[in-house]
């Protein structure tokens, strides 16, 4: 198959990689210092390329802020039989825009962030396939992902962002708590200097990706409820209940086995 990748960021360069050998890949990048790297694939940077190449699947690995305009761009140089395909980690609008643009399409979210993953061994990561949109595009990556070794999931684009609504903003919130009280600690321990690279993962994420993750209706109700637990929570300090810590521990730890 002939694959056109968008972006030669850390998931462009990992899909590259991934499918070079199998597969006819090229990668679309308006920076081509960033395609220095690449092996065993084309490297396009006009849109002229793109028409000669003829890609039958589109992979758009762009940051989300860019995801919408970049399709935009190229749309009209792509063959009408093509299948476009994105990877976000949010996917509000997506249905509606891909469903106007008479393109066959299929949606995906690889949950296994270059910034903390082990890209090599892949066992313990998940990834999810929308089962809405075309059934051949949802066969290529249900197939990809599980040679890959992933734990994949089928969900619609609304379960896709309720479940995206919690399993992320309630990380980032608590992340977003952390990095807000912290001060510099010239003997950090173990468990600080854990919490302190999550942080600087976590907020190294494009901006576009934060705000839609805080700002997905579905957010709300998660912050709400890490709110009512630092409510609690603070009630115990106050009092220097013994017993209510004990209960509070019990329960937490329950919900982490």
């Amino acid at each position: 198959m002939k694959i056109l990748i968008l972006g030669a960021g850390k998931m462009g360069s990992f899909f590259t990689d991934v499918l070079s050998f199998e597969h006819e890949c090229a990668v679309y990048e308006i920076d081509a210092k960033r395609m220095r790297f690449l092996y065993n694939t084309q490297r396009f940077t006009t849109m002229q390329e793109i028409e000669d190449f003829k890609p039958e699947l589109v992979i758009n690995a762009v940051t989300l802020k860019y995801t919408l305009s970049v399709f935009d761009q190229i749309l009209p140089h792509l063959p009408k039989d093509c299948i476009i395909s994105d990877i976000s980690s949010v996917k509000t609008g997506f249905k509606e825009y891909y469903e106007g643009t008479g393109f066959r399409y299929v949606s995906t979210h690889p949950m296994f962030g270059p910034t903390f993953a082990n890209l090599g061994a892949l066992s313990s990561e998940n990834a999810i396939v929308i089962n809405e949109g075309d059934y051949m595009g949802r066969i290529f990556f249900l197939d990809l992902y599980r040679r890959l070794g992933l734990n994949v999931h089928e969900y619609s684009f609304e379960e896709h962002d309720e479940a995206m609504a919690y399993s992320l903003s309630v990380p980032f919130v608590s992340t977003f708590v952390f990095s807000a009280v912290m001060k510099h600690q010239d003997s950090p321990g173990t468990t600080f200097k854990r919490h302190l690279k999550i942080a600087r993962g976590v907020l190294s994420e494009d901006d576009t990706l934060l705000r839609e993750i805080l700002f997905n209706p579905k957010t709300k109700s998660h912050v709400e409820q890490i709110r009512a637990e630092l409510k609690e929570l603070i009630q115990i300090i106050d009092d220097r209940n013994e017993d209510a810590l004990n209960q509070y521990l019990v329960k937490i730890r329950k919900n982490i086995q």
